[in-house]
């Protein structure tokens, strides 16, 4: 086996950082099967190009995309571009065999989505996507309980995951407010994240109906006394019906005054509850029907205990980690399933039925009807 492994990041841009600093530092704290080198990144703009590649310790940089995936030398491709480029860079990385983790969403839509996993397999490179919130620690715990039986049949799921960014209606028009390049606004950058959880812990979804609003319609182009057309949603909101029965709902804003990235989730079964909050990461609350009835209620775990998921090769108990975790412990598990040739997890197969879903939903806030999601 090869002693080191090769990664070509393309774009640099917000999770281009939280990319970059999880290679920084995966190497520190976990013992991988080889070491990953920061072989290359990628961008358009040669002087914001340099400054990463500088800061972050990237070794070397390209301005075009194809050029990165021709290389002999690059052996992953991490794709942190705006969604539009998704598709076409990771088809491309497919062809060229290079293993891809690629950010979320994974496309523009469920046909895009699908192609991608289906090349991936049919070319058998290893492929993710990155829904850095399953590997929370206290998240992968709230999984161990369900897979265990602790709460019993799920019957409920809830979450909102809230902004507020974009109150001020002078901050300028970016590429998240517009479809063609981002493929919706909110409901693709934020419900796909609660999406991904909710088929984590329950299953699949078979039909959605909701709802969409774009407050604000119109914002400055920067550099510009114009105005842009904004075309992508500000909020978007849908209930959902599980295959196994259960019910969910799901809110998404970029208007949640005050709430800066709030997330949290609320899981309900027949023996039991949880609930989580992101601003609280380290804490997973729990209800079990089992305890005794004068003890009954919430209990809050701190998940910073060696036993907990990844937290053993972090600090001693009580030291709590942080967003920045997240990502680095997703890329370790990429390496290791590459290293292992075994399925990383969530792979482009995740991000095809998560779009699945998102699309369906997308189809509602039109339709304003319950829209059924095909089964497999």
């Amino acid at each position: 086996m090869k002693d080191q492994i090769n990664v070509g990041l393309v774009g640099i841009g917000f999770m281009g950082k939280a990319h970059s600093n999880a290679y920084m530092n995966l190497n520190h704290f976990f013992d991988l099967p080889f070491k990953v080198e920061m072989t290359a990144a990628c961008d358009s703009n040669t002087e914001r190009l340099d400054k990463f590649c500088n800061k972050f310790d990237w070794k070397s940089k390209e301005t075009d995309f194809h050029d990165l995936i021709e290389r002999n030398d690059i052996d992953i491709i991490d794709i942190c571009t705006p969604n539009a480029m998704h598709y076409p860079i990771a088809i491309s990385a497919i062809k060229n065999k290079k293993h891809i983790i690629c950010e979320k969403p994974i496309a523009l839509n469920a046909d895009e989505a699908r192609k991608m996993w289906e090349t991936a397999e049919e070319n058998k490179i290893k492929h993710m996507v990155g829904f850095n919130y399953r590997r929370v620690p206290a998240l992968q715990l709230a999984k161990q309980f369900i897979d265990e039986g602790k709460f019993g049949k799920i019957r409920h799921f809830n979450a909102v995951y809230y902004q507020d960014w974009l109150l001020n209606p002078d901050f300028p028009i970016v590429w998240r407010h517009s479809i063609k390049e981002s493929g919706s606004g909110t409901h693709g950058d934020q419900n796909a994240h609660i999406v991904d959880l909710a088929r984590f812990f329950v299953g699949e979804i078979e039909a959605v109906c909701g709802a969409k609003e774009i407050f604000i319609k119109e914002r400055p182009i920067e550099g510009s006394e114009e105005k842009g057309v904004v075309t992508a949603d500000d909020a978007a909101q849908f209930m959902a019906k599980f295959r196994n029965g259960a019910l969910g709902s799901f809110i998404a804003s970029r208007f949640a005054t005050g709430k800066k990235n709030f997330l949290r989730l609320e899981v309900f079964g027949s023996k039991g509850a949880f609930s989580f909050n992101l601003e609280r990461m380290n804490e997973l609350n729990i209800f079990s029907v089992d305890d005794d009835l004068a003890e009954q209620g919430f209990k809050t775990i701190l998940v910073t205990e060696s036993v907990h998921p990844y937290i053993n090769a972090w600090w001693p108990p009580g030291h709590i980690i942080g967003w920045e975790h997240t990502f680095i412990h997703e890329i370790k598990d990429f390496v290791e399933a590459i290293a292992e040739n075994k399925t990383a997890s969530p792979n482009f197969y995740d991000g095809y039925k998560c779009q699945e879903v998102l699309d369906a939903a997308y189809k509602s806030f039109d339709t304003q009807k319950w829209e059924e999601i095909k089964q497999d």
